[in-house]
């Protein structure tokens, strides 16, 4: 991920994202102000939750940058009525500290020998807030899991189970090795992780891993399931329910085809949020925003358009 200019355009998880800097300040709101609204938020506490689906955010990614903080990305989340998110680390740990590498030193060995030794304190810190607001950090996504000392990997397992997650989420791995390594750390701990596929991820792949690990389980992209070409991704759930954490919801075209406002697509959308509620399985349905923002919108506004597609869907 590089950053071009804050506020206009970013990429960000090979995604471009356009902003004006009018738009991006609808997202932001200072530490200081937050802090005055969060009585408002003990008032009114989002609910996603509809027809017994729980239905989320991935963030900051639906913010459009990795270095959206905290405060914001739960102001963003209050203001559409979200309860429930996949939280990306990154604003956890600018929150809790992580140093930032000085000219000529090693930021990977810099990030380890913090990770090693942090103490969750602050995690609690910074779960209470989220509490407080209503909304419940339920996934913790984890960037670069896999090149992790055997010390990170207890911390961000650890990390996880404070921030009240009931699971880790992550990209799925290309050897057998690195989802066994991973995979017993979920079991020493108790606590799945959840592997997310792009187009060239299909059933056998999280088949494979679940061989590897009691707690290996899937993220399944509806999206990227049907573009890659693996039909609909309604028979894997229903076959493997008790082994996802959670599903990525978005609409995209065919044929490795463009993500695309929701209900615009390929993919049905509307088949699985109904598939979860139909059947009461316990599995968290989370927003992915990638379509590019229509001339006139907002990103705000085209968000909460794809809440209430969701929600209009499970009615």
């Amino acid at each position: 991920m590089r950053k071009i200019c804050w506020g206009e355009i970013v990429v960000f998880h090979n995604v471009m994202i356009l902003h004006t800097r009018r738009q991006f300040s609808t997202l932001a709101v200072s530490t200081s102000l937050f802090a005055m609204a969060r009585p408002l938020f003990a008032a009114t506490k989002p609910d996603s939750k509809y027809a017994g689906v729980q239905l989320g955010m991935n963030v900051p990614y639906n913010f459009g940058h990795e270095l959206v903080t905290g405060d914001e990305n739960l102001k963003g989340c209050v203001d559409l009525g979200i309860s429930s998110v996949e939280l990306r680390t990154q604003p956890v740990e600018a929150f809790l500290g992580l140093p930032k590498a000085e000219k000529g030193q090693d930021a990977t060995a810099l990030a380890r020998k913090w990770r090693e030794s942090v103490s969750m304190d602050r995690a609690k810190e910074f779960r209470k807030t989220w509490d407080d607001a209503g909304v419940r950090i339920d996934i913790v996504k984890v960037d670069g899991i896999f090149k992790m000392s055997d010390g990170e990997l207890d911390y961000v397992f650890n990390l996880g189970k404070t921030l009240g997650a009931h699971a880790l989420s992550t990209e799925i791995a290309h050897t057998d090795e690195e989802l066994k390594r991973v995979g017993s750390f979920a079991t020493k701990h108790k606590f799945p992780i959840g592997y997310h596929g792009h187009t060239a991820t299909g059933p056998e792949n999280w088949e494979k891993a679940f061989t590897l690990s009691d707690y290996n389980f899937a993220n399944v992209d509806i999206g990227h399931f049907v573009a890659g070409g693996f039909g609909s991704p309604v028979p894997f759930i229903t076959k493997h329910h008790d082994r996802i954490t959670h599903v990525h919801i978005k609409d995209r075209k065919l044929a490795n085809g463009p993500s695309v406002a929701f209900g615009e697509g390929d993919t049905p959308v509307k088949d699985v949020l109904r598939l979860l509620r139909d059947n009461k399985w316990p599995i968290q349905a989370i927003i992915e925003f990638e379509y590019k923002v229509p001339a006139g919108s907002t990103r705000m506004a085209e968000l909460a358009r794809t809440v209430k597609y969701c929600r209009d869907a499970l009615a």
